[in-house]
């Protein structure tokens, strides 16, 4: 997953919303956000190469989701990035006894970010900035740098979300789907200097990432309300007329 938008405690009938856009090469075997046959607490999709997960919740309240670092030339390490998010969705350990978990191994994974945590309490982890972050009340934003880097699509995501929960009472999710869907590049002088070629900047520099081989394949919204209902809707490379939703209560 390479940019995630993240309210919490912003708005006064939701205090999480997450919106988040997945982009991978098309060709890795993917399969879309369901409730496990062999873990039915947890609800993600699954990355059938490594057979971990981008992005989970489970019935519980519990919530986790990763991005790559970007790092070009980077070799490949044993270790999976897939297995950090649905190892703590897995876990009975505290959120953060699992993040100083991961701080003691960081070294075995290429970069990521780590977001983890319950729906009302979240923390970060980056093995590139190697500290456990208690996230603060109101809009973040990452992507394939660190929680809340100033990149074109991070801020112009964060914007705009922090824009539309100030002015609207409830939420519409189509309308949360329309700034995911957002293919404008960034102009050349503010794209950030990654180490990729200038083309690979510009293709990568829109919130809605599309191209031959790679893009953005799966686009999540999940809320959840002051009661605890919990949505989770996903779609598949951007098209309505491709939707999963599912909705429960956190059971306590």
């Amino acid at each position: 997953m390479c940019l995630i938008g993240i309210a919490l405690h912003a708005h006064e009938k939701y205090p999480f919303i997450l919106i988040a856009n997945r982009d991978e090469f098309y060709e890795r075997p993917t399969e879309r956000a369901q409730f496990w046959q062999d873990e039915p607490q947890i609800l993600a999709g699954r990355d059938l190469k490594a057979m971990g997960t981008w992005l989970g919740v489970t019935s519980s309240g519990k919530v986790a989701a990763l991005t790559n670092y970007r790092e070009p030339g980077e070799k490949p390490k044993e270790r999976s990035r897939g297995d950090l998010p649905l190892d703590y969705l897995r876990t009975n350990q505290s959120i953060t006894t699992y993040m100083e978990e991961v701080d003691s191994k960081s070294t075995e994974y290429n970069g990521f970010n780590l977001i983890a945590g319950h729906f009302n309490e979240l923390y970060y982890y980056s093995n590139r900035q190697n500290q456990i972050i208690q996230m603060q009340e109101g809009i973040h934003g990452v992507s394939n740098h660190l929680l809340n880097s100033s990149w074109p699509k991070v801020d112009g995501l964060k914007n705009e979300l922090s824009n539309y929960l100030s002015s609207e009472p409830d939420i519409r999710i189509d309308h949360l789907f329309e700034m995911l869907n957002q293919a404008e590049p960034a102009p050349d002088e503010a794209l950030p200097h990654t180490g990729v070629p200038i083309e690979w900047e510009r293709m990568l520099s829109p919130i809605f990432i599309a191209s031959d081989s790679y893009g953005t394949r799966a686009q999540t919204i999940i809320t959840v309300n002051n009661e605890g209902h919990v949505t989770f809707t996903e779609r598949s490379k951007g098209q309505k007329t491709n939707e999963k939703h599912f909705a429960f209560i956190i059971n306590r």
